[in-house]
């Protein structure tokens, strides 16, 4: 199998994965919205999967209701008789209000509505998270047992002083407990506190990293950084058959030594050394079982031999760090996803403020479906990756659905308590401008943030 084949297959798998998780998140918040206006015994028109312009794929008329799959999986809808939404049915606003429509009903009943499809989002991540600790339980590296520091992935970080070897102690006064915590601090600090050679050094760091670490996006590698790893030779996967260093006869736990008589101890070492080979034949020095070899290697165009590392319990029983383990009861994982999901909102509110900040570069990286997608497991069967994820962006549509933002449920939301308080409900014509304009909002930001993933838009060139 060719490595175009395979790169197509992981695409496609990832494809798979978000269009799957995006059809559980937006199935459940639009049911949110149809059980609760069922409940106040409004109509419900259109229940529908994906959007339907011109078409659907499938739909089958129950009642008052037509359910069906649209063509374009950007969403769905459900469509409430005598709301005024995406669909825009002026006529039907035009004339008096039924006793089954949406505009008919009390105000704290369409509050609630529009809430139904947040809240269940909330309560979906609180169901996933929980369900996540108590199938696979955690697994977090403690940070103080990391014996080699750290292996930057992102070489933008190199313009801030950090370097390979570095561990970081503490970011803006907040020790760090486990390693998992690093990126996601790391992205909005302001200092740090590193342990280089022994010695603490408080580093500080620039407003706009975010924006800066976007910019060598292209560049950069799948994490910020990871712990250092020493250069042993992981398990190969018997179904890959691309992998060179196989081919070159390097066996499981083989260290790597030198390579064309260049010292190396460390992968990152050996990736600096194999950069500058590329397309080459390469001698490579390795002890097995204590003794001293030598191999010829291929390195590929992209300065690689192809090596795996070993697995995370591996290092563990090497000493290299140490992973803290829990398994979860039932009853135990369900404040504890709550807890966790409740973490991943702070973080995702924290990262989205920094988008908003100019002076931050955050929102060069708005990323589109292309960014989302590529979260998503490669290989069929890794679950829990991908209800990690789906978690994730339920707590992201929730909090996104929230926003004062006409079209989305906020604005909705927002209209609602103004009617509450004031007494006075806004106009439909004020309402159908607003909508008109939350769609030209939200399909600008769509573009620009999809523009992003294929042209990097947001980037400097």
């Amino acid at each position: 199998m060719t490595l175009l084949a395979i790169n197509a297959g992981n695409v496609a798998m990832q494809v798979f994965y978000l269009i799957l998780s995006l059809s559980i998140l937006v199935i459940l918040h639009e049911f949110g919205h149809y059980i609760t206006a069922k409940w106040f015994k409004c109509r419900v028109e259109k229940f529908y999967l994906f959007f339907d312009p011109w078409f659907s794929l499938v739909k089958k008329k129950i009642g008052d209701t037509e359910y069906g799959i649209g063509w374009l999986p950007l969403g769905g809808y459900v469509k409430i008789s005598g709301m005024i939404d995406e669909s825009m049915d002026k006529e039907a606003m035009q004339l008096p209000p039924k006793e089954y429509e949406f505009r008919a009903k009390p105000a704290w009943q369409r509050l609630i509505i529009m809430l139904a499809g947040i809240i269940v989002n909330v309560l979906l991540a609180f169901v996933i998270y929980a369900m996540i600790l108590f199938v696979w339980g955690s697994q977090k590296i403690v940070n103080s047992s990391v014996k080699e520091g750290i292996w930057i992935q992102d070489s933008a970080l190199y313009k801030f002083n950090l370097h390979n070897g570095d561990k970081i102690v503490s970011i803006d006064g907040k020790p760090i407990q486990y390693f998992d915590e690093i990126t996601q601090n790391l992205l909005l600090a302001k200092t740090a506190i590193i342990e280089r050679d022994g010695k603490q050094t408080n580093i500080t760091l620039p407003e706009d990293l975010l924006g800066q670490l976007v910019e060598n996006k292209p560049k950069a590698g799948l994490s910020l950084l990871t712990p250092r790893l020493p250069s042993l030779v992981g398990e190969y996967d018997p179904k890959d058959t691309t992998l060179g260093g196989k081919k070159a006869g390097l066996k499981f736990m083989d260290n790597i030594t030198s390579i064309d008589s260049v010292p190396v101890h460390y992968f990152d070492e050996l990736a600096a050394v194999l950069s500058t080979k590329k397309n080459q034949k390469v001698s490579v020095q390795l002890e097995r079982q204590g003794k001293p070899m030598s191999l010829q290697a291929s390195v590929d165009e992209d300065g690689k031999i192809g090596i795996p590392t070993l697995s995370v319990e591996q290092y563990d029983s090497l000493g290299l760090f140490k992973i803290q383990t829990k398994k979860y009861g039932f009853f135990e994982a369900i404040p504890a996803g709550i807890g966790l999901a409740i973490d991943r909102l702070t973080n995702y509110v924290r990262q989205f403020g920094a988008i908003l900040n100019p002076k931050s570069g955050g929102a060069k990286g708005l990323s589109g479906f292309k960014g989302i997608a590529s979260n998503f497991p490669t290989q069929w069967g890794d679950w829990e990756t991908f209800w990690l994820m789906t978690g994730f962006l339920s707590i992201a549509l929730a909090f996104m659905n929230l926003l004062p933002i006409p079209a989305l449920d906020g604005g909705h939301v927002l209209f609602t308590l103004y009617e509450m308080v004031s007494g006075r409900k806004p106009s439909e014509k004020f309402l159908e401008y607003a909508q008109i304009v939350g769609m030209i909002l939200l399909f600008s930001l769509m573009i620009y943030a999809n523009g992003n993933d294929w042209f990097g838009w947001g980037r400097s060139h």
